[in-house]
């Protein structure tokens, strides 16, 4: 699809490239009513699949929890416009509790029930950790012993006894949550099939680079104790979710040859074991 150029039939104008991904080129648009929505048009790349489960995610939703998938063609989605006040500038005008409580009510209505089945293609959790367990094997594999082991056995855990199954956001963090004309909602959605700790999880190392949050002793506990309320689970459940998610993003950023982020993400996950210990 030229950069510019977009469906006649979704009748839309204006167009201001507003951002640009590896993955995506995204645009600010106005439909026929002069509404503001967005154009997003994927690239294509190697996980192109995760923006696709995303676009399912969105049409299953219909609105609840989340923007809506106005129009999809090929690989280019017409959104509903989120806003432009993002999660992460409400934390720093009005506190960090007051974000954690907000997230958690998004994700309490993303985990509403639908009447509509789910979609077909969701990734299974168990899929998702394929990083994680390939660097657990590689350090065990070394004779090194480091949390990725740990994360693993934890991670294999929570797979085996789930405590629900539902359909899961995937990468639900501060700067996916925006503020709009419907309240709070996400976007960017990855579209998995597991239990709902995992949503909850990425929350804990979010805003990122933000070690006086993410490393606070009873910052970690509050988030534990409200997100395990919101989803009828024990806090400390809720924290092994976090190990989990913690060393399986690690390992991505090993992937990658990111040592920055990935020690970053490490000591926030040495944080949390220590709060883990005293549940």
């Amino acid at each position: 699809m030229d950069p510019a150029i977009f469906p006649a039939h979704w009748n839309v104008s204006e167009p201001e490239l507003i951002a640009e991904t590896f993955s995506s080129r995204i645009w600010k648009v106005r439909l026929a009513d002069g509404r503001p929505a967005i154009v997003k048009a994927l690239k294509p790349f190697d996980d192109v699949g995760d923006e696709l489960r995303g676009v399912h995610y969105l049409s299953w939703r219909n609105g609840v929890g989340a923007i809506r998938l106005l129009q999809f063609e090929g690989h280019d989605m017409l959104l509903e416009y989120a806003g432009d006040r993002h999660l992460t500038t409400e934390l720093n005008e009005h506190g960090d509790r007051h974000a954690t409580d907000i997230a958690n009510e998004v994700m309490a209505r993303l985990f509403s029930p639908s009447d509509t089945p789910p979609p077909a293609d969701l990734q299974p959790l168990g899929e998702r950790y394929a990083s994680l367990f390939k660097k657990a094997r590689a350090e065990s594999d070394a004779g090194t012993k480091s949390l990725y082991a740990e994360a693993a056995g934890i991670a294999e855990r929570l797979l085996s006894d789930p405590h629900d199954i539902r359909v899961l956001h995937g990468d639900l963090h501060h700067d996916n949550i925006l503020l709009g004309e419907r309240g709070w909602l996400v976007i960017d959605p990855k579209g998995l099939l597991g239990d709902p700790g995992f949503d909850a999880a990425n929350l804990f190392y979010n805003p990122l680079y933000r070690h006086d949050l993410s490393l606070a002793p009873k910052r970690i506990a509050y988030m534990a104790e409200t997100f395990a309320r919101t989803l009828g689970q024990r806090p400390d459940v809720i924290l092994d979710h976090a190990i989990a998610w913690g060393c399986l993003s690690s390992s991505w950023h090993a992937e990658d040859e990111n040592d920055e982020d990935e020690q970053s993400e490490l000591a926030v996950v040495a944080a949390i074991r220590a709060v883990r210990a005293s549940f």
